[in-house]
């Protein structure tokens, strides 16, 4: 998913080695951050660009141990801690599943005692309830992954067009069933997703569910300002003991909304007042990373992934000269790859990229189709152009408006300029680029993404980017890219229970995928991450790439 903001999107998306963290007792961060005790009390304060924070699940796309995971549990969740493999673990169930049928059937059976926050018993009916709505037309843009697996999902539309979805089953109050198609060995991880959240269907109103949840983790919306704050207090039913991953420090946590990316870094080098007790959920934009370099006491705060997410240059392969291959196959060669390194904060900001699964993920394979210097071979690019009786073209490159965006699009801009391709920016804002790039219509030549896996798996490198059943309807398949022989490939990695083999599946995909040139890989990115003096247990493990909003606590004053 993209994740050029955690809490908007998730971006999005987003996987993987990121740096060794320190578990030893201590305040400073250091490269990956620290842990220490948890102490209770005070208010948390995140620092986020986004307008909103959309905390309807089936509408969502932000990881387990980000925004939505403070308010809402689902089935499982992941078990992140520093130095430490993400694990998933049991969240509302008592384990992660159990399958049968040859792994096409997963029974869950909840933790007895849960509560909402109003005081009524979660349910297995509030599940399937929370799953079904998810298929609903008019809450589409969540993550999409169970809707292709679950028996008679193609044709759902949700329990408000009428009806329920008979592939799964609640026998008791407390057992869910769940019928897929075909075998698949990660349904654990797709039950820790967000559609997977309990809803009461009573309380269900998808108008305004986004900002008022019932909550089932351990704080709920207390107070929404739209593009002003969000204000969460402590869920009085959240029962600790039963909920291995959340920690519940501070007393409240609040949202500010609308915080530049460079102002939030700003406020946090300063680390005055109430920003002592905050952190940014937004990446640190290039200058302010050279200017944390120079400041000891806020290079102290500040915490780095290793190359993780993919940062890439989508080119849309339904749009004019860009359906020819030796057009796009130009783009690969022209594009300066070292000048986007360098708009994206230098080495510090990621490394180059070459491959769609990216580092860390099992079954990787290196390798380069278009081999040629960082900054691109213009002749060879020009050269692909005459071939294709394109030698100049106008394209238009949607882009997001925020500084960081709209540099990585200028590079990317300059770079094509030097084969004769003029690219015309559009910057829009995350909202707006979020509808055009992830519509039914398709309206640009190209847009530059990045792409958090929403598990450690290839899986979630491959099939939500280059799944022709993933173009436009909230999907991100930007390249609009639609090659039967991949889906095919996708199909049968996707049912492989054998790991090996489904890991050889999904490297054979990611080499045929960019033999067709619908994506540019740009950049493994590094993501760097600010916080305050009074902030502990503030890290980012080895996947994912973003920091553990579940774990993070104040200081004892």
């Amino acid at each position: 998913m993209k994740r050029t903001n955690i809490v908007g999107a998730v971006a999005f998306a987003a996987v993987v080695t990121m740096a060794g963290c320190n578990a030893n007792p201590k305040d400073a961060a250091g490269p990956g951050g620290s842990t220490t005790a948890v102490h209770k009390g005070g208010t948390l304060t995140i620092l986020t660009a986004a307008s909103d924070v959309n905390f309807d699940p089936a509408k969502s796309q932000t990881l387990a141990t980000t925004s939505l995971g403070l308010v809402l549990r689902r089935l499982t969740t992941w078990d992140i801690e520093p130095g430490k493999p993400a694990k998933v673990v049991p969240d509302l169930a008592t384990d992660t599943g159990r399958a049968s049928d040859g792994g096409k059937t997963w029974t869950f059976t909840l933790k007895d005692g849960l509560k909402y926050a109003d005081g009524t018993a979660i349910t297995a009916a509030d599940v399937k309830y929370g799953v079904e709505r998810s298929f609903a037309p008019e809450l589409s843009g969540g993550l999409s992954y169970h809707k292709s697996l679950l028996v008679g999902g193609a044709d759902y539309k949700g329990p408000y067009a009428g009806g329920d979805l008979s592939s799964i089953d609640t026998p008791d109050p407390r057992t869910i069933v769940f019928h897929l198609k075909t075998s698949y060995g990660d349904w654990p991880w797709i039950a820790s997703m967000p559609a997977f959240t309990p809803v009461p269907k009573a309380k269900d109103d998808p108008k305004t569910y986004a900002q008022h949840p019932v909550a089932s983790g351990p704080y709920q919306v207390a107070s929404y300002q739209q593009g002003v704050a969000v204000k969460l207090t402590r869920n009085p039913n959240w029962d600790a003991h039963s909920d291995p991953v959340r920690t519940g420090g501070p007393d409240q946590v609040v949202f500010q909304l609308g915080q530049d990316t460079t102002v939030q870094a700003q406020r946090l080098i300063a680390d005055f007042g109430a920003d002592k007790s905050a952190f940014g959920a937004g990446f640190v934009p290039p200058a302010q990373l050279v200017q944390v370099q120079q400041n000891a006491a806020a290079k102290q705060r500040l915490v780095t992934s290793d190359a993780g997410a993919l940062a890439y240059l989508a080119i849309n392969t339904q749009r004019g000269p860009l359906k020819d291959l030796k057009v796009r196959q130009a783009i690969e060669y022209a594009v300066d790859k070292r000048a986007f390194q360098v708009a994206s904060g230098g080495a510090i900001g990621g490394d180059l990229a070459t491959t769609l699964i990216t580092p860390g993920i099992a079954g990787r394979a290196e390798y380069n189709l278009y081999p040629a210097d960082p900054t691109g071979d213009v002749a060879k690019a020009k050269q692909l152009l005459s071939e294709a009786g394109q030698p100049s073209l106008n394209l238009t490159l949607l882009s997001q408006n925020d500084q960081q965006s709209l540099a990585q699009a200028q590079a990317v801009q300059q770079g094509l300029q030097r084969a004769g391709i003029t690219v015309t920016i559009k910057p829009v804002d995350e909202t707006a680029w979020t509808a055009a790039a992830t519509g039914d219509q398709g309206d640009y030549d190209l847009t530059v993404s990045s792409w958090q896996p929403d598990f450690p798996s290839a899986n979630g490198n491959i099939q939500p980017l280059f799944a022709s059943n993933q173009i436009g309807g909230g999907g991100y398949n930007l390249s609009r890219y639609s090659q039967p022989e991949v889906d095919t490939l996708i199909d049968q990695a996707t049912a492989e229970t054998d790991p090996a083999k489904a890991q050889a599946l999904w490297a054979q995909a990611d080499k045929r995928i960019l033999q067709d040139a619908p994506v540019v890989p740009l950049i493994y990115t590094k993501n760097s991450f600010l916080h305050g003096s009074n902030v502990q247990n503030f890290f980012v493990a080895s996947f994912p790439a973003y920091p553990n909003y579940l774990k993070v606590s104040l200081k004892q004053r």
